[in-house]
């Protein structure tokens, strides 16, 4: 299973042209981003290794250290792209000794980014937590990074709960649906996921407006409003 995210949320055309705002952007969109993916993978295969599957634990991937869950192809595109994945955590599912266990494991990942946006939003709706960090020369940078941190972890939520393969929310719904429509449903996205998510990534570039935006936007938003007020 791997972390997929959305177009970054800047206003900037390219990295490569030197503006500070744009510095001040990836200095708090980098470790936001490396956050968010380390959180998602190691949720994904701590779970699994939960419910009996060592596939992921053998292979080092129950670890926070983000080196063994960045892919190095998937990074450099959500920098330079605005789209990306982190490297995919194996999943035997014939190991998991829990009938509805995949369900879990693949819900596991965005609902950890759900969580550390939760976290990073408290600092900035409790007045006294933000004084500490003032106290302790960290105000403005708290006031910087947990912003970020709030807003790319919704995004990759939302982007992974979309039921779409392979994204983790078509794991989630066909283990939702009766037996024989979740068969069905694995079947359609194995054949025609790839296909529709490229198409919903690409519109973004062919058309006046994002299908993609308008469809995670709203998500995104309203949890940002829940969080953040």
């Amino acid at each position: 299973m791997a972390s997929c995210c959305g177009a970054q949320p800047n206003q900037y055309n390219s990295p490569m042209h030197v503006d500070p705002g744009l510095a001040l952007y990836y200095l708090t969109f980098v470790p936001a981003i490396i956050i968010a993916i380390t959180g998602h993978e190691f949720a994904h295969a701590w779970v699994a290794y939960r419910f009996g599957d060592r596939t992921a634990y053998d292979e080092g991937r129950v670890s926070l250290n983000p080196l063994v869950h960045l892919d190095p192809i998937g990074t450099l595109g959500i920098l330079f792209v605005g789209f990306g994945w982190g490297k995919p955590v194996p999943v035997d599912t014939r190991q998991l000794r829990h009938p509805k266990a995949d369900l879990l494991v693949s819900a596991a990942g965005p609902a950890t980014n759900l969580l550390i946006a939760a976290l990073c939003a408290i600092p900035l709706r409790v007045p006294g937590l933000m004084d500490w960090f003032r106290q302790v020369g960290f105000g403005q940078s708290a006031m910087l990074l947990f912003p970020m941190f709030v807003q790319v972890n919704l995004m990759l939520a939302v982007f992974n709960f979309l039921p779409i393969g392979p994204l983790d929310g078509s794991h989630v719904l066909a283990e939702l649906l009766p037996l024989r429509q979740g068969l069905q449903f694995r079947e359609f996205n194995r054949t025609y996921g790839y296909l529709l998510l490229t198409l919903l990534i690409l519109s973004g570039y062919l058309l006046p407006v994002s299908i993609l935006s308008l469809v995670v936007g709203p998500a995104i938003n309203f949890f940002a409003d829940l969080l953040l007020g």
